[in-house]
């Protein structure tokens, strides 16, 4: 399996590069970055490109593919709806059109959040773009599109956030996780979790396109 993903420096794509790149029916992994990783390893390539509203300088990269992992994402803290959908709804659709066209054949994994709202017309103004967002992946002509909506997650092997006063709280918070994740599976999961089991549903399919918690912590 030949693999792009986007976001992989954020702690969740840290972590599901991590898993792609033990996995070894992973062949070929093509990171899309506005920084690079600093990761080094045969299998993967990185591509830094900076305007992620337009792929056309790079589509001849972007070819070849049967999976994308996508877990580019921001907090909607402080931020106004029109700036928030474009850095959630716009970004996303941008990528994911691209490679429908040129990918038709690709499984698109999305990263989202529990409490998304399909409907789009709840009060929490992310969740509405959230459900947006994934409701339009879902009308693209892939070959498969599954929509990831994790809780709380658990960095592991290394991930780490990219907001310092989070990756803080995770720091002081790092005993409870264990006791958090056996007391409450439906809760909590982990970013190795998530990357394995983008793999598995890229690799073998899931009876179901939106996938809770439960269904993550259960692949």
């Amino acid at each position: 399996m030949q693999v792009i993903i986007f976001g992989a420096t954020g702690m969740v794509g840290q972590g599901v590069l991590r898993e792609c790149l033990v996995d070894l029916g992973v062949e070929r992994v093509l990171v899309v970055g506005r920084s690079p990783t600093g990761v080094r390893n045969a299998k993967l390539t990185e591509i830094i490109h900076d305007d992620f509203t337009d792929y056309s300088a790079i589509e001849a990269h972007l070819t070849g593919f049967d999976a994308c992992f996508f877990c580019l994402g921001v907090s909607s803290i402080g931020m106004s709806e029109e700036r928030y959908r474009h850095l959630t709804y716009d970004i996303t659709l941008a990528a994911a059109t691209t490679l429908a066209r040129l990918n038709p054949q690709m499984t698109f994994t999305y990263v989202t959040g529990t409490g998304t709202d399909s409907t789009e017309h709840g009060s929490r103004m992310w969740a509405r773009v959230k459900g947006k967002t994934e409701n339009d992946l879902l009308k693209l002509p892939f070959k498969a599109a599954f929509m990831f909506r994790p809780g709380a997650i658990q960095p592991l092997h290394g991930a780490r956030s990219k907001t310092a006063w989070v990756q803080v709280v995770y720091d002081l918070s790092w005993p409870l996780w264990a006791v958090l994740r056996r007391l409450a599976p439906r809760l909590v999961t982990s970013t190795e979790q998530i990357g394995r089991g983008m793999i598995r549903v890229a690799r073998e399919g899931y009876p179901r396109k939106v996938l809770e918690m439960e269904d993550i912590n259960g692949l």
